[in-house]
């Protein structure tokens, strides 16, 4: 009887009680659209499509970005914007990801940011792929003669 109640409390420590957690850094990749709310004239109205991967360190690696509107005298052209970022991400044992972004745009002098401490989604813990993602934070933008504002932005990944 002994023997089990020993085996029993090893059985728990090594499971953790079901509460370990999944670092899922290399798993947010896809295709993300952004909307971005607030601002003013031509340092409003951004919204992008964003297609990454996140390295072990949290590094975000773009293989596409793109801004969908472009306002006259805007703050950035549709293309030729450079993006880097950071994504932290982890996910409990039931797959459930919570992280932290870390995103800056700059182009023709302007600087976009974006911040979060709000990303959501579900990952797949035998292919470690995130799907649903969610990110709800803030955005500001710095720069030229009519491109200082802020506001707040939400990104979904696509299926």
């Amino acid at each position: 009887m002994k023997e089990v109640a020993v085996l029993l409390l090893v059985a728990l420590a090594l499971n953790g009680c079901g509460s370990s957690t999944h670092t899922a850094q290399s798993a947010s990749g896809g295709v993300w659209q952004a909307q971005l709310s607030g601002g003013d004239g031509t340092a409003s109205g951004f919204s992008f499509v964003a297609q990454f991967t996140v390295g072990g360190n949290g590094a975000l690696s773009f293989q596409n970005f793109q801004f969908l509107t472009q306002i006259d005298g805007g703050c950035f052209p549709v293309t030729g914007a450079t993006p880097s970022g950071t994504l932290a991400l982890t996910a409990n044992s039931a797959g459930t990801v919570t992280g932290t972004l870390s995103f800056v745009v700059v182009s023709g002098g302007n600087t976009l940011t974006l911040t979060s401490t709000s990303v959501t989604g579900t990952l797949n813990t035998t292919t470690n792929v995130i799907s649903g993602g969610s990110i709800i934070g803030t955005w500001a933008v710095a720069g030229g003669t009519g491109c200082n504002a802020g506001g707040t932005f939400t990104m979904s990944q696509s299926s």
